[in-house]
């Protein structure tokens, strides 16, 4: 059973027995409120939990399942289609790509993918998985490469050297097209048509500073979101106009540790960081400026007990963002 938690109106908790590090939703339309979240364990045995809301009772069901996971997952998807008929899949990354298969009294490892060519092990620092094409996921790893896996026949289908150091962030933005940061400080585009060739968007003004997060606007492809290591800003990139940012999204008062944008049109950000806060954007009604000057305050804010590590946006629902601090998975009403 759940502990008590103090209750505010839109906001619902659910505690975990760990702290959590990853989340993910369920894209299907008949579990579109469950959610899956990771811990961040110091160990090697780590934990993955797939919990359900229920929007009637607005309470977290005490049915749940609970599966192991070496080390702590850097990131965690649901297959990415919203039809029931598609095979219930949780892709969850670490040393390895993994996929798991969920029933209804337990979940078992379906497959193990490992693209390394050596005997070491390169951590996979996150991945990406979209609707477009769902046969495919796309990782990034510290050893400077990125794999784009054949779900299907659980096979490498591409691998490349995407960077110069650590790639730390993957995202899709069309199909054969994904975008990747580095610790080498730069976002670049790859299209899977030309392999030997990649396009610089982006590079950090800082000298010898990564960029440690990226995603894709789904809703408007024209639009990227990135953040530098310990940076209060979240740089949006117009890929019509490379290497200058069209917004720099400064109020968080501290780094900002997650991004993560709204589904549908695509006009919504939201940002989360060590200061407490969920700030939530409307980057649209600024982009067409081109004018990174421009002061913009978010639309609304919620503060937290605690450094924010995670957000999500609902990927079925614009009313809906779950985020994740110490042991507490919030989803907000928005």
């Amino acid at each position: 059973m759940q502990k008590p938690v103090d209750k505010k109106p839109g906001v619902h908790t659910y505690m975990a027995q760990w702290p959590i590090y990853s989340l993910g939703w369920s894209v299907r339309r008949d579990k579109k409120s469950r959610l899956a979240i990771g811990s961040f364990l110091e160990d090697y045995s780590n934990k993955v939990e797939v919990v359900q809301f229920n929007r009637e009772t607005l309470d977290f069901s005490d049915s749940r399942l609970v599966f192991d996971h070496p080390y702590a997952p850097t990131k965690l998807m649901f297959f990415p289609s919203e039809g029931g008929m598609n095979p219930d899949i949780i892709a969850t990354s670490g040393d390895y790509l993994r996929l798991w298969e969920i029933h209804d009294d337990g979940i078992e490892l379906k497959a193990l993918l490992n693209g390394n060519k050596s005997l070491f092990n390169s951590a996979i620092t996150s991945f990406d998985w979209t609707e477009l094409d769902a046969r495919r996921i796309a990782t990034c790893s510290v050893d400077t490469t990125c794999t784009i896996w054949d779900v299907e026949r659980e096979a490498v289908d591409t691998q490349l050297v995407a960077h110069d150091k650590e790639v730390y962030d993957i995202s899709w933005g069309g199909i054969g097209i994904f975008a990747s940061v580095s610790g080498d400080g730069s976002a670049r585009i790859f299209d899977l048509r030309n392999k030997e060739r990649s396009t610089i968007i982006y590079e950090n003004p800082i000298p010898d500073s990564p960029l440690l997060r990226l995603e894709w606007n789904k809703g408007d492809p024209k639009l990227i979101a990135t953040v530098g290591m310990d940076s209060n800003k979240v740089v949006i990139l117009d890929i019509r106009f490379p290497t200058t940012p069209i917004l720099e999204l400064k109020k968080h008062k501290t780094s900002v540790n997650a991004v993560s944008w709204a589904p549908g049109g695509g006009r919504h950000l939201c940002s989360v960081g060590d200061d407490t806060r969920a700030l939530i954007w409307d980057v649209a009604s600024h982009a067409f400026r081109l004018d990174a000057t421009v002061e913009v305050d978010p639309i609304m804010w919620y503060a937290s007990t605690a450094e924010i590590n995670q957000t999500r946006w609902s990927p079925v629902d614009l009313d809906w963002i779950a985020i994740a601090f110490s042991n507490t998975l919030q989803l907000l009403k928005v």
